[in-house]
């Protein structure tokens, strides 16, 4: 007996489903938005006396209606489910035209919570089923039943749709803008984020469980943070922060995602060399854009690292100067992560918590086990949720602790000596919607500093002073990987003062050395890692930074 269905025809849906720059060939619709099929028929139907059944199902043999991976549903629908069913799909017919009695117009939905990925849908006409192909679903920030509905046009095509970006770096005093090609409707970029998700270690061990989660932005995007980095996995970056950059690239190098992406996915996903905190950001950000995750990349400067997570970074100075002994906290002349858009309902039912999410995929500290973190609420932040998930205390810390400085006396004994509220977390920022400039959203994250919570410490004189500067290289850990310049100066430190050639910008770990019991005045140690840029790079940044004193 012959095939009952012929052929399944799928005209003009990805540019319905704003995909079209995704793929010309390859069907790719966004979750909770119809698509239009046809099928051709050995005979003609009649939907009174017989029945249309279609299945669409991901994670191969470990669909399952249950979990959401494996939905049956047809025209007419009167398909017996499992009470405990979840994501089911929907089919309607399509009326208004004339077409051959042998031919089916038909109107399918994937749920607005469907698990993203590829799927393959099959249909059954009597007792013969077919494959009728296969397509991939993404998030829909069109939808507004989708938890990464996103309400303005404008912010859809900024944050979806824009594949050209600016990514600042630099310091507190001197941002600079920095080109950034997000590429995220390049060639085979559907397949290389795929892989991705395929390749963390929760879908290896259990990959029923990991595919039906895929519904889930949070669970994505925490995925997502963890694979961009190769610190345990098979991850798309590793991280180096000092020279040399033996056998890759230095991150300076990079300037757009997709040949990194690219790289890792023809090398059999073998970590790509290498990246820093703003590469890692930008290959982030393609990656959940491609998705259909709305995601912006974000720099917050005198980004605090606070290793222990009690939201202060703690100083210890002896006779010699500072003591890193007993801390590995430390300050960074700039860090930059990513904001996923979501809704947050395991934060709370009223939504208050919804909206941008932090998620750093820099591997800095384990989460879980696992070199990620976030997403965290920016509200959150803002209003001091350190008990929220992911990582909240971690993150509030990098924009909003303490700086406090202890001196150890010759007995040993520890004297607070001074702390500052103002040190972290200035001029957090990112690329402005349709436009070039730099958005400041550092009240996004904090409240202003009001002078009740500040301390206020006048140095009436200012001397020249013998100087011995030690310059380390750092990892993410905090621990310095050995000393590499050591030199002995005479020079006069005046406040607001620094040194940034045009060949190189030195990323500071900040120190406000005070030597006791002789001297008594502020320098900031060099002690970080650093890397070139070119001078024609460096330009001086827009906004009220230049307004500093």
């Amino acid at each position: 007996m012959g095939e009952r269905i012929l052929l399944a025809i799928y005209v003009d849906n990805n540019k319905e489903h704003h995909t079209d720059e995704v793929s010309q060939e390859r069907l790719v619709v966004r979750r909770g938005q119809n698509f239009k099929m046809t099928l051709t028929l050995m005979q003609s139907f009649n939907p009174e006396l017989q029945q249309l059944v279609l299945t669409a199902k991901t994670g191969d043999q470990h669909a399952s209606e249950d979990r959401g991976t494996l939905s049956r549903f047809g025209y007419p629908d009167s398909i017996r489910r499992s009470s405990s069913a979840k994501a089911m799909w929907k089919v309607e017919p399509l009326t208004g035209f004339s077409l051959p009695s042998n031919t089916v117009a038909l109107s399918v939905t994937p749920p607005a919570d469907a698990p993203v990925g590829e799927y393959e849908l099959f249909g059954k006409l009597q007792e013969e089923e077919k494959s009728l192909g296969k397509l991939v679903v993404l998030f829909n920030p069109w939808c507004s039943e989708d938890s990464v509905y996103l309400f303005d046009d404008r912010t859809r095509q900024e944050y979806v749709l824009n594949e050209h970006g600016i990514i600042f770096r630099g310091s507190a005093n001197y941002i600079f803008p920095g080109e950034w090609d997000y590429g995220q409707f390049e060639e085979n970029m559907v397949d290389i984020c795929l892989k991705i998700l395929d390749r963390n270690h929760k879908h290896d061990e259990d990959p029923a469980d990991d595919v039906a989660s895929r519904s889930d932005p949070i669970y994505v995007s925490r995925v997502i943070s963890a694979m961009v980095n190769s610190e345990d996995d098979s991850g798309v970056l590793e991280g180096r922060w000092e020279s040399p950059y033996t056998g890759g690239r230095r991150p300076t190098h990079w300037s757009g995602s997709y040949p990194i992406l690219k790289q890792w996915y023809q090398s059999g996903c073998k970590p790509v060399k290498y990246g820093q905190c703003w590469v890692f950001a930008g290959v982030m950000c393609s990656v959940m854009r491609l998705l259909g995750i709305p995601c912006r990349v974000v720099s917050n400067f005198d980004s605090a690292h606070d290793v222990d997570m009690n939201l202060i970074i703690d100083t210890y100075i002896d006779y010699y100067g500072v003591n890193e002994d007993y801390t590995e906290d430390s300050i960074w002349n700039f860090h930059v992560w990513t904001e996923g858009w979501m809704k947050r309902p395991d934060l709370g039912s009223d939504g208050e918590y919804d909206g941008w999410q932090v998620v750093d995929p820099t591997p800095q500290e384990l989460s879980d086990g696992v070199f990620c973190c976030g997403p965290a609420s920016v509200k959150g932040i803002l209003n001091g949720q350190t008990g929220f998930k992911y990582d909240a205390p971690f993150i509030f810390a990098e924009v909003n602790a303490d700086c406090v400085y202890y001196m150890i006396t010759e007995s040993g004994e520890m004297l607070k000596v001074d702390s500052d509220t103002k040190r972290v977390g200035k001029y957090i920022s990112t690329k402005a919607v349709g436009s070039r400039e730099r958005e400041d959203i550092t009240n996004t994250y904090k409240h202003a500093e009001g002078m009740s919570h500040s301390v206020v410490h006048a140095v009436p004189r200012w001397k020249p002073l013998s100087i011995h500067i030690s310059v380390q290289a750092m990892n993410y850990n905090g621990r310095p990987t050995g000393k590499i310049l050591a030199e002995d100066k005479e020079e006069t430190l005046l406040p607001g003062k620094g040194d940034s050639s045009s060949g190189e910008m030195l990323a500071f770990r900040s120190k406000h050395l005070r030597v006791w019991p002789k001297l008594s005045a502020c320098l900031d140690s060099v002690n970080l890692h650093h890397f070139p840029v070119s001078s024609s790079s460096v330009c001086p940044h827009p906004g009220p930074v230049l307004d500093l004193p």
